[in-house]
């Protein structure tokens, strides 16, 4: 994952049957049908990344319609969100084995940046739910397809110059 460009607030999505998440084996959170979003912050996140990020993220088509194409965003498909906060989105291990986090958010950012991108993601009118910010968690899904998706904030430079890929709605 880790390029050369400045980094992005990264959002691994996953379609899920199911997803829940338990802190000290107590259940925070559980969701049916929709999607499994683990949140990423960088150092450089602003604002601006977590409200885009929350529109890409509430927008994006990968529910079937009738018809049994990806066409429906979690929003038309009625399905719940469940957020969990992933700085290891940002482990480098360009060099050796073990991950080197230097593009991840302090936590002071990272958690108010989590909580705009919920907030955000809330105001396009689905349930939202959430883990523990900084807690040892266990993430329990259920993932369907399998369709998992990685969005980012900002587009690498590189890549405004290319065709478009699919509708851009």
């Amino acid at each position: 994952m880790p390029t050369d460009d400045p980094a992005t607030m990264r959002a691994l999505v996953q379609r899920v049957r199911s997803a829940k998440v338990e802190v000290n084996g107590e259940v925070i959170s559980e969701i049916g049908h929709g999607l499994l979003v683990l949140l990423g912050v960088a150092r450089t996140d602003t604002i601006t990344d977590a409200d885009y990020l929350a529109g890409k993220t509430a927008r994006l088509r990968i529910f079937e319609d009738e018809a049994g194409k990806m066409n429906r965003s979690v929003v038309e498909a009625g399905g719940s969100i469940l957020v969990v906060s992933q700085f290891t989105l940002y482990g480098d291990t360009r060099r050796g084995n073990r991950p080197g986090f230097d593009q991840a958010a302090l936590p002071e950012l990272a958690e108010r940046l989590y909580q705009q991108y919920m907030t955000a993601l809330a105001s396009y009118g689905q349930p939202v739910w959430s883990g523990v910010f900084g807690a040892e968690m266990l993430v329990t899904l259920e993932n369907d397809g399998p369709v998992t998706l990685l969005l980012e904030s900002r587009t690498p430079a590189a890549s405004l110059n290319d065709p478009p890929n699919g509708d851009q709605r």
